[in-house]
C-alpha cells in the first residue's frame, strides 16, 4: 500500500509541475508582484533610492581621487598640500557612504518586511473568502506552504533585491561611462568577453528556474503529508502504521532534500562562472594595460583607476546574477501564490443581494437540484417547506444528501438548478453575511481552537459578555464540567480541544452555536458522539432553546429525532417519505425500516 500511495503522489506531483515548468517566465506577473511595493513609494522606496544614489556616487568618485588625482597629481607633482586634501575628502565621502548605507540597509529591511506583511494578509484574507469547493480539492498543508514558505521566499527579493537591482544598473552604467571616458580602446579589450558571459549565463537560467520550481513542488508535498501525519497521528497509531508512514516520510524528504541540492548547486555555478571572467577580464587589463603605458597612451593613475573600477565592474554583475537567481525564486513561489489570489469566489452576493437584518426561519426548496462534482447528482429535484419555528429531520443512509441539505441551507454551495427561499426570498439575493449570521451549525467534528474555554464560546459572537458565555454554556448543561475544572472557564484548551473529551467538546459546540442566537439552527450528526447521559441533557436544553426557532436536525441516531415537527428520508438526493414519527412508522417504509435495523443493532 505504502508503495502504491508513494508512486501515486510521485507521478500527480510530476505531472503538474512539468505543467508550471513549460510557462514562459511571466513579467507581467512579476510586476504584478511589485505592485506590492506601490503602498511605500512616497515613504520608503525613495528613502532606499536616496540612499542608494547617494552611496553609488560616492562608489563612483573615489577611484577617480584615488587614481587620477592622488597618483598623477599629487604624487606625481609633489603636491603635499593637494594631497592632504585629497585624503579628507576621501576620508569624508567614505564616512558619509558608511552613514548612508546604514539608513539604505534599514530602509530596505523594513520595506521588505512590509511588503511580506501585506502580501501574506492579502492571501490569508483572500483564501478566508473563497468557497468550500475549493478547500474540498486542496490539503490543508498545501495551503500552509503557499501562506508561509512561498512567501517566505519572496522575502530576500523585495528585502534587497529591488532596491539592489537599481543600485547594481546604476552603478554599472556608471562604470562604464567612466571607463570609456578614461580609455575607449582598453575598455573595449576588457568588456570583448561579455557576450561570451551573457551567452552562457542565459542557457544557464532555465535550469535553475526549473529547479526552484521543483523545490517549490516538492515543499508541498513536503507540508501537506507533514500536515495529515499530524492530525491522523492517532489513526496511525491505533493500526500500527508508524513505521509505513516513517517510510513514506523519509521518501519525501529525501527528495526534498534533492531538489534542494540540485537546485542550490546551479545556483552556486553563477558566481564562480563571474569569477572566472572576471580572472579573464583582469588578465587582460593587466597585458594590454601595461602595453599601453609603456607606450606612453596610458598614466598609472589611469591604469590604477581602470583597476578599482574593472574590479567594481564584476561586483554586480555578480550581484545582478543573484537578483536574476532571487527573480527565478520568486517567480516560481509567485506562480503558486497568485494561483490561489486568482481564485474566485464560487458562492458570492448578487448584484441584487441585500442584507437581511432578522428573519422567522421559513426555509422552501423549489425542485433543488445539486452536484459536487458536475457529474454524480447529491440531491434531485428537492421540494419541500419548512415552517419557522419547526423542527425538521433528515434520515438516510450515509451518501443520501442529508448534510447537501445543510451546506445549501448556509450557501456553502450554490444549487445546480431550482431555487431556494428563506421567509419566501431567494437566497441568492440575501447577502451571505446577514444569511450566516442568522444560522449556526454545530458538526459532529467539533472544532476547538487554541485559546481558552471562555474564548471559544465566544468565538462566534466576541463582544457577549461574560455572564452571556455562562448563561450559554448552562443553557447546554457544559457549565457543570467547565466549573469542575481547575481554571473553570480561563481553562487554556489545546488545538482541537484534545483535553476535552469528545462529549465535552461537543457541549462546548453547543454553547458557542447559542450564544449566537441564531433562527435556524442545523444540527449535523451532531449527537453522534455523545454519551447517552450527556445526549439527555442536551435534548432537555435544546427542547427549550430551540423553541421559536427553525431548526434541521441530521442524526443517525434515531431516537434523537422522534419529537421533530417533520421527519424527511432521503435516498439517493431524493426525498422518498415525510411526515412525523408515527405517520411513516404507520407507512412502514423506509423509515420503519430504519428505525427497525437501528432498534436491533
Amino acid at each position: 500500500m505504502a508503495v502504491n500511495k508513494t508512486n501515486v503522489i510521485h507521478e500527480r506531483f510530476y505531472y503538474k509541475a512539468d505543467q508550471v515548468i513549460d510557462k514562459p517566465f511571466n513579467w507581467t506577473q512579476m510586476w504584478r508582484l511589485l505592485h506590492y511595493l506601490k503602498p511605500y513609494r512616497k515613504t520608503l522606496l525613495p528613502l532606499s533610492f536616496i540612499a542608494v544614489i547617494i552611496t553609488t556616487v560616492i562608489r563612483l568618485i573615489i577611484p577617480i581621487l584615488i587614481g587620477v588625482y592622488t597618483l598623477d597629481h599629487a604624487i606625481a607633482n609633489k603636491d603635499q598640500t593637494l594631497l592632504i586634501q585629497l585624503v579628507a575628502l576621501i576620508f569624508s565621502l567614505y564616512s558619509i557612504s558608511y552613514v548612508a548605507n546604514i539608513f539604505r540597509i534599514k530602509w530596505m529591511n523594513q520595506l521588505g518586511q512590509h511588503v511580506i506583511y501585506d502580501l501574506r494578509k492579502h492571501l490569508f484574507t483572500h483564501v478566508q473568502g473563497l468557497s468550500h469547493r475549493f478547500f474540498d480539492s486542496r490539503s490543508g498543508g498545501s495551503i500552509l506552504v503557499r501562506i508561509m514558505n512561498d512567501i517566505n521566499s519572496l522575502q530576500d527579493l523585495f528585502t534587497n533585491g529591488v532596491v539592489n537591482l537599481f543600485m547594481d544598473i546604476l552603478l554599472l552604467i556608471g562604470i562604464v561611462a567612466i571607463l570609456f571616458s578614461l580609455s575607449p580602446i582598453l575598455t573595449l579589450a576588457v568588456l570583448v568577453i561579455l557576450p561570451i558571459m551573457f551567452f552562457i549565463s542565459t542557457r544557464l537560467r532555465r535550469n535553475i528556474r526549473r529547479s526552484w520550481q521543483i523545490v517549490r513542488m516538492k515543499q508541498s508535498v513536503l507540508n501537506s503529508h507533514l500536515n495529515e501525519s499530524i492530525q491522523g497521528i492517532r489513526v496511525t497509531q491505533s493500526f500500527s502504521q508508524e513505521k509505513e508512514n516513517m517510510s513514506f516520510f523519509e521518501h519525501i524528504n529525501h527528495e526534498n532534500y534533492e531538489s534542494w541540492r540540485q537546485a542550490t548547486k546551479r545556483n552556486a555555478m553563477f558566481r564562480p562562472f563571474v569569477e572566472l571572467t572576471n580572472a579573464v577580464g583582469t588578465a587582460i587589463l593587466i597585458w594590454f594595460g601595461a602595453t599601453l603605458i609603456a607606450q606612453e597612451n596610458l598614466t598609472i593613475g589611469v591604469f590604477v583607476s581602470f583597476a578599482f573600477y574593472l574590479g567594481m565592474f564584476w561586483e554586480p554583475i555578480s550581484r545582478l546574477g543573484q537578483v536574476y537567481n532571487q527573480l527565478l525564486m520568486g517567480m516560481a513561489s509567485s506562480e503558486r501564490i497568485f494561483e490561489f489570489l486568482d481564485e474566485k469566489p464560487l458562492v458570492t452576493d448578487s448584484i441584487k443581494a441585500e442584507p437581511l437584518d432578522e428573519i422567522n426561519g421559513k426555509i422552501e426548496f423549489a425542485s433543488v437540484s445539486f452536484s459536487y462534482d458536475g457529474t454524480r447528482q447529491a440531491l434531485k429535484h428537492i421540494n419541500l417547506t419548512i415552517d419557522a419555528g419547526q423542527t425538521v429531520a433528515f434520515v438516510g443512509h450515509t451518501g443520501s444528501g442529508k448534510t447537501s441539505i445543510a451546506n445549501l441551507i448556509a450557501r456553502f454551495y450554490d444549487a445546480t438548478s431550482g431555487e431556494i427561499r428563506i421567509d419566501n426570498r431567494p437566497i441568492t439575493e440575501i447577502t451571505l453575511a446577514s444569511l450566516r449570521a442568522q444560522i449556526s451549525i454545530v458538526l459532529q467534528d467539533t472544532f476547538i481552537f487554541s485559546g481558552t474555554i471562555m474564548e471559544n464560546i465566544r468565538f462566534g459572537r466576541p463582544d457577549a459578555t461574560d455572564e452571556e458565555v455562562v448563561a450559554a454554556a448552562d443553557a447546554v448543561g457544559a457549565n457543570e464540567f467547565i466549573e469542575q475544572l481547575k481554571q473553570g472557564y480561563a481553562t487554556e484548551v489545546e488545538e482541537r480541544g484534545n483535553v476535552l473529551s469528545v462529549g465535552e467538546r461537543q457541549l462546548l459546540s453547543f454553547a458557542r452555536t447559542l450564544l449566537v442566537n441564531p433562527r435556524i439552527i442545523i444540527l449535523d450528526e451532531a449527537t453522534a458522539s455523545i454519551d447517552t447521559e450527556t445526549e439527555v441533557k442536551i435534548q432537555t436544553a435544546l427542547k427549550r432553546l430551540l423553541k421559536g426557532r427553525t431548526a434541521i436536525m441530521i442524526a443517525h441516531r434515531l431516537s434523537t429525532i422522534r419529537e421533530a415537527d417533520q421527519i424527511v428520508v432521503l435516498d439517493h438526493g431524493e426525498i422518498k417519505e415525510q411526515g412525523t414519527h408515527k405517520d411513516l412508522m404507520n407507512a412502514k417504509g423506509i423509515y420503519y425500516k430504519l428505525v427497525q435495523a437501528h432498534a436491533s443493532s
